[in-house]
């Protein structure tokens, strides 16, 4: 560096800058450091020195042995992480590590800030993904993946989730049902019950079996930090359901104000429920103490303290993990959350793990194309606690046929939404959350509620 002047200097410098920061592709990269004066081998040494690579392989930089890939998944997850990343090892002889945080956002900010970003990010919603592909910090996948047959394996609506300006930055890949009332078919025989398929006829079973002296439901929103989640999920199916895709999408996006009569209107439904007569023991004051977990379990007890709760399709692990001799199908099972509105029958609120790539380089690129691929998530499938919505992915692969119903949901669903809440920005979710436990503690402070919601909204959406 030392045989270029000062101006050169200052060149090359902003071109490391440009490089290491904005996202400049390593074609550009080349061309503007040998136009600053140095040789093709030098141009390459400083590339090589910011990070990148002088090989090449279909547009990206040579494949490195290693990559790296953050998320939050833990034990079991992680377990069945692995076991799908083994046959991708063995075959590239490309090492994939694995670096799990329960604090993902923090991790991900501290790395970003200190220039290393890594190889493979599992973003847990579609907003950090539309935020950091606004910010250059993730790479278009269109490159790499057959579109033609991503169009083929996944509907527009998952594809959508993951794209920005009409380049898609990530894959829809764990993905969770959230339209799921968890009971126990049993217990449903024993009290001559019916699953119901309409919301009044899920308030006449409800008042049908609190008239016996039982109590229909079981729910509880605490979560330490986050509590108040659960039930943000019970208004933001409800609102789905109630009002439909288009609205739903203008509330999350802030374009309807809090206090709008349709988001008024889906908490008092979500009360119907709460503040039900013999609905839920000890309620409220129970809801807002009970943990989600274990509040699921109340249906599948010996005898029932309660006979339908609400939550995620994620919630057969905990009732599986509770009471380990459980049958699916036969001891729990669900049903689709009731229509609210018939013009918007099926209508799916849920979650997803969405696999991003923060580095170019062709083991990125291989192991996102794996990542795509039916044949690898049939791996997970298997070995259950996994949701895939590659159509190609045969539902005999699922464990059971509790399994297979939930994801057979998904995939076919014709109006599916991402969880509001994780839609919006942080502060407003979290106001969303509390907002959620001061009504279930007192239904009429509802427009109080909804105004201080909006005050948050109003800020954090302008900021």
């Amino acid at each position: 560096m030392n045989l270029f002047d000062r101006r050169q200097r200052q060149n090359l410098d902003q071109l490391v800058e440009e490089y290491s920061h904005k996202g400049l592709s390593r074609r550009v990269f080349l061309q503007r450091a040998m136009s600053a004066g140095l040789t093709a081998s030098a141009a390459g040494a400083l590339l090589a020195a910011c990070g990148g690579s002088t090989g090449s392989s279909g547009g990206t930089s040579s494949t490195p042995t290693t990559i790296d890939v953050l998320n939050v998944w833990g034990s079991d997850e992680q377990a069945s992480f692995k076991a799908v990343v083994a046959p991708f090892t063995e075959k590239t002889k490309i090492t994939v590590n694995i670096e799990s945080t329960r604090d993902l956002d923090a991790v991900l900010t501290t790395r970003l800030r200190g220039n290393n970003p890594p190889d493979i990010a599992i973003l847990p919603n579609p907003g950090k993904v539309k935020q950091f592909a606004s910010q250059n910090k993730l790479k278009p996948l269109d490159s790499w993946l057959d579109m033609g047959q991503m169009k083929s394996d996944y509907a527009s609506s998952w594809l959508d989730l993951g794209s920005l300006d009409g380049k898609l930055y990530a894959l829809s890949y764990k993905v969770a049902n959230k339209g799921t009332v968890w009971y126990s078919p049993a217990q449903f025989k024993a009290i001559n019950a019916e699953t119901p398929k309409a919301w009044d006829d899920l308030i006449k079973l409800s008042d049908s079996i609190a008239s016996k002296g039982k109590y229909p439901w079981s729910m509880g929103v605490e979560s330490a930090a986050a509590s108040g989640w659960p039930a943000s999920d019970w208004v933001a199916q409800i609102y789905l359901e109630q009002s439909g895709p288009d609205l739903y999408d203008q509330w999350v996006a802030h374009k309807i104000p809090w206090t709008h009569d349709s988001i008024k209107k889906a908490f008092q439904t979500f009360g119907q429920i709460v503040g039900g007569k013999h609905y839920i023991n000890g309620a409220p004051q129970s809801i807002l103490a009970t943990n989600y977990e274990p509040a699921s379990y109340a249906p599948f007890a010996n005898p029932p303290t309660a006979y339908m709760y609400y939550l995620g399709d994620f919630t057969a692990g905990f009732i599986t993990g509770q009471y380990k001799n459980a049958k699916p199908g036969t001891d729990f099972n669900f049903f689709p959350f009731p229509t609210i509105n018939p013009q918007y029958q099926g209508a799916i609120t849920g979650g997803a793990d969405l696999v991003t790539a923060m580095k170019d380089n062709g083991a990125v690129s291989q192991f996102i194309k794996y990542l795509a691929t039916a044949e690898a998530q049939t791996i997970w499938v298997k070995r259950g606690g996994f949701t895939s919505v590659n159509k190609q992915v045969d539902l005999t692969a699922y464990p059971n046929p509790v399994a297979q119903d939930s994801a057979k949901m998904l995939t076919d669903a014709s109006i599916f939404r991402f969880g509001a809440g994780d839609m919006m920005p942080s502060q407003v979710q979290q106001a969303f959350w509390k907002g959620t436990l001061a009504f279930i503690s007192d239904q009429k402070q509802l427009d109080s509620i909804l105004s201080g919601i909006e005050s948050t909204a109003q800020s954090a959406y302008t900021s």
